[in-house]
């Protein structure tokens, strides 16, 4: 079966290629989201005024009494509004938990969407009419999958050893493609051997030293290299730094 050419088709299936999920790149739609919690919030304002209202006049004892001067034919627009509001309440909570959600979600990568851009856009759009520019969008992207590149080590490791090369659509340049295990391990194995000789170097340095200035002067030294690797190298916060440093 052959590719599709273009359209979304041709998108979903580049999207999909990445087993790391990272080109899963899309908008948030801050304004209307931001708008539909309005609207929802005003609809809620308006039935609570009508409920109050209706409070001056009726104000029955008990549930069972609201009920029967239901059924009574008496009073049936405030069970109605009772319902209404208790309808309007449950989109309007679980419209602030998903965007509460959505809100939270990070955003992507400048490598992922410079990538995601070139691939899009060149020759031309790959898709049409607005859709065309909605990764210029001004109210943010979200990206599905998180971020795994904020580590100071895990990122300068997308290597061309590492990169598989992907054709672009103009077939002019290649868009590289490197996986997410490949770079965890590489970073991994290079935190491992600079912890091991953070431990180890100052041991023998001590060792070799003739008086205690000198000792004094490389425990200063090594201290100072173990915090700024560690500042460097983890994602460690400074209170976390202060630990690690005096243990």
């Amino acid at each position: 079966m052959t590719s599709p050419s273009e359209g979304f088709a041709r998108v979903a299936e580049w999207i999909a290629l990445d087993p790391d999920n990272e080109p899963f790149v899309f908008r948030k739609f801050d304004k209307l989201a931001a708008r539909n919690l309005l609207y929802l919030q005003a609809q809620i304002i308006s039935l609570e005024k009508e409920l109050e209202e209706w409070d001056k006049d009726v104000v029955p004892r008990s549930w069972e009494q609201l009920v029967e001067q239901n059924k009574a034919g008496k009073h049936g627009r405030h069970m109605s509004l009772i319902v209404e509001i208790r309808q309007a309440l449950k989109d309007y909570h679980e419209t602030l938990l998903l965007q509460s959600r959505v809100s939270n979600l990070p955003k992507p990568s400048q490598r992922v969407l410079t990538a995601f851009r070139h691939w899009f856009n060149k020759p031309f759009p790959v898709l049409g009419g607005q859709s065309k520019n909605f990764l210029e969008a001004k109210d943010g992207l979200v990206a599905l999958s998180p971020q795994r590149d904020s580590d100071p080590i895990y990122s300068p490791l997308g290597l061309p050893c590492f990169i598989q090369k992907i054709p672009t659509r103009d077939g002019a340049s290649y868009i590289g493609h490197f996986t997410e295990a490949s770079i965890s391990i590489a970073a991994k194995s290079i935190t491992i051997l600079i912890a091991a000789n953070l431990l180890v170097g100052p041991i023998y340095g001590l060792y070799f030293a003739q008086t205690p200035l000198q000792r004094l002067g490389l425990i200063q030294l090594f201290t100072t290299v173990f915090a700024l690797c560690a500042g460097l190298v983890t994602n460690a916060k400074r209170a976390e730094l202060f630990a690690m440093t005096a243990a």
